[in-house]
């Protein structure tokens, strides 16, 4: 009888332990600790518990009087991989379809470089490539993101270059953008504040009609930076508002977690391009993991007027030395 209750007791805790990882938002822990780093891995989690259902249902066969115990278990661990499964297929699992380029698009990279492992020959050649109009580069420095726009303009894409530096020890806590010289010259806005601990970068235009340019980090959450990560979110819904908008960076967050601030789309008024386009479950970090187990966390956002046309993870430069991958979207201002 006591093996009983704590055989029963058991397959309760590992059923809540299961509900809560797949569906944080229903308890409202999708930020909290260890969840939220969880919960960022969902493919991967899903293909982990279809790993585990198999080895537990060979123990079913091995040891007999437990058999109901670990089928059980089986059962909630397949139960639990294709809830995650049917969640990440609504997101997206890509969809890298892009129409012949119009005159009127402007193309938008982002690339967390890891403190400039790429270089900027790397960094200019997919830019190029790309045809990017708007490059964002958190951990990349200015002299960095300089060195990238002399590539460009001598390939005849002149481009301005904006750079915030919380400081000059740890290239980590710069983030640079380039625009094209096209669209027209920015200004820093300083005036709304900051990401925490890793800096963001809010460009206004000067004189014309571009759109306003974000290039945001929020800082990982691991659990020493939980609180600031959860502030740095929050930083980003009140930013990412008004007209012609366009955020990008490394969030360091998933659709989840926008679930947690109000939208599963995106922050502030801001949708992400990521999921609109059919690719919100296609993963950008870690790169030593295939793209759709990693985890969603680089996104490219846009305000309602202005139409996202196409938007692809590039896995091309996984072994370029940064541990994400870079992203790019085709945008039209409306």
């Amino acid at each position: 009888m006591v093996l009983k209750v704590i055989s029963a007791a058991t397959l309760v805790a590992i059923g809540i332990v299961l509900l809560v990882i797949a569906w944080p938002s229903l308890f409202g822990l999708t930020l909290a600790p260890y969840i939220a780093q969880m919960v960022a891995l969902r493919s991967a989690a899903a293909a982990a518990a279809l790993i585990a259902a198999l080895v537990v249902v060979i123990l079913a066969l091995i040891v007999a009087p437990a058999r109901r115990f670990f089928a059980a278990i089986a059962l909630m661990l397949m139960v639990f991989a294709g809830l995650n499964v049917a969640v990440q297929s609504v997101r997206g699992f890509g969809n890298e379809t892009f129409p012949l380029r119009a005159p009127a698009e402007l193309s938008v990279l982002a690339w967390n470089t890891l403190g400039n492992a790429p270089g900027a020959e790397r960094i200019a050649a997919l830019a190029l490539d790309e045809g990017a109009d708007i490059v964002v580069l958190p951990e990349t420095t200015a002299d960095v993101a300089e060195q990238t726009a002399v590539l460009m303009r001598e390939a005849g894409s002149p481009m301005w270059v904006y750079t915030v530096a919380f400081d000059q020890i740890a290239a980590a806590r710069s983030t640079s953008v380039l625009v094209s010289a096209s669209i027209g010259q920015y200004r820093i806005d300083d005036t709304v504040g900051n990401t925490r601990v890793l800096p963001s970068i809010v460009l206004r235009p000067i004189d014309h009609a571009g759109p306003t340019i974000i290039g945001v980090h929020p800082v990982a959450p691991i659990p020493r930076q939980l609180d600031n990560w959860r502030a740095d979110l929050a930083w980003v819904d009140e930013v990412c508002r008004g007209d012609r908008v366009i955020l990008a960076g490394d969030m360091n967050a998933t659709p989840d977690h926008f679930t947690a601030l109000g939208d599963p789309d995106g922050l502030g008024t801001c949708d992400s391009a990521n999921i609109v386009t059919g690719n919100g479950a296609v993963g950008t970090w870690p790169t030593r993991l295939p793209a759709l187990l990693g985890a969603p966390i680089d996104h490219i956002m846009t305000t309602d007027d202005i139409a996202v046309t196409g938007f692809r993870v590039i896995t091309t430069e996984d072994g370029s030395g940064s541990d994400h991958r870079p992203i790019v979207a085709r945008v039209i201002l409306n």
